[in-house]
């Protein structure tokens, strides 16, 4: 799964003009309306579960793995701390506390994460890559995530409804049947993961574009405040927190510790805007977290890669 030079930079490219193309189609009244919610459903529904079948039962099991794998699982525990304390002392609405916990709680890393670790670590750097991202990032969002957004989207949820909204979210089955698989020792035949491989990688474009769509920076708006806020536990205190746990307490050295705090400094999970979104937590905002998150953590991974190589070696 090893990256070209002309791959990373054409991820990016496409990064960026999928955003960019979502923004532009906005002025064409011939485009339908809901189409970021047809986007949307596509992604839940086809795109995420072939990611599943593709990534997890190749996964290889032991425990040297909990490491990169905690990393998302902390990063959501903690922002589901610090927002829901901020929540609670200032009063916000459960909505706007839900978006926070989703958009600044999980990160992106696997579509900018992928290209910039191995950019910087090479090729094997890939392999922690998607331990961070499938059963790290991918599966908090498809249970905390979705549990989360079940219970903070009209309040008071029974744990049965949000059970029900969990084990029938799409991504999840997906994620059960692929980990069943990989228990048994079953791999899909090459061309099946061929298949699988494609229906997966039309998540970010399609997400991108469904978050450009839907981009629409008010000057006037009260968002701003929240944005900057969400944006700062993500792409700061979070890393901060991996650094401090992992390199204080767990003594993680060298690349692993790395790559570990730069994909904790990731710009926020497109699909988890997605989610917020679908889900009615502050749509506006979530797409904001997105839109403004992935060009500014460009600066502030550089930052980061700065203190990792220069301040920590």
């Amino acid at each position: 799964m090893a990256i070209s030079g002309g791959k990373r930079l054409s991820s990016f490219i496409l990064l960026f003009a999928c955003l960019g193309l979502g923004i532009l189609l906005q002025r064409v009244k011939e485009f339908p309306k809901n189409a970021p919610q047809v986007l949307n459903q596509f992604i839940i529904y086809i795109s995420l579960p072939a990611l599943a079948l593709y990534f997890i039962p190749d996964v290889q099991l032991s425990p040297q793995v909990l490491l990169p794998v905690g990393l998302a699982w902390i990063c959501f525990a903690a922002a589901a701390l610090f927002f829901w304390s901020l929540g609670k002392a200032f009063g916000w609405s459960r909505k706007l506390v839900g978006c926070l916990i989703l958009t600044g709680g999980l990160g992106n890393t696997s579509f900018v994460g992928l290209p910039v670790i191995e950019a910087l670590f090479g090729p094997k750097s890939i392999e922690t890559v998607i331990l961070i991202d499938q059963p790290g990032t991918f599966v908090v969002l498809s249970t905390l995530g979705i549990a989360l957004a079940a219970s903070y989207s009209r309040g008071a949820t029974s744990i049965s409804t949000i059970a029900r909204k969990v084990f029938l979210f799409p991504p999840f089955v997906a994620f059960l049947l692929a980990l069943l698989l990989n228990l048994l020792g079953f791999h899909f035949s090459e061309d099946m993961k061929d298949v699988f491989q494609r229906l997966g990688a039309t998540v970010s474009p399609l997400a991108l574009v469904s978050v450009g769509l839907q981009l629409r920076p008010e000057w006037r708006s009260k968002h701003w405040g929240f944005l900057a806020l969400g944006l700062t536990f993500q792409l700061m205190l979070a890393p901060l927190l991996i650094l401090l746990l992992y390199r204080g307490v767990l003594d993680v050295q060298g690349e692993l510790l790395q790559i570990c705090v730069l994909e904790a400094a990731m710009a926020p999970m497109v699909t988890a805007s997605i989610v917020a979104a679908a889900y009615g937590l502050k749509p506006r905002l979530a797409n904001m977290m997105v839109g403004f998150g992935i060009p500014i953590s460009f600066i502030t991974l550089a930052f980061w890669y700065w203190v990792l190589n220069f301040v920590i070696s």
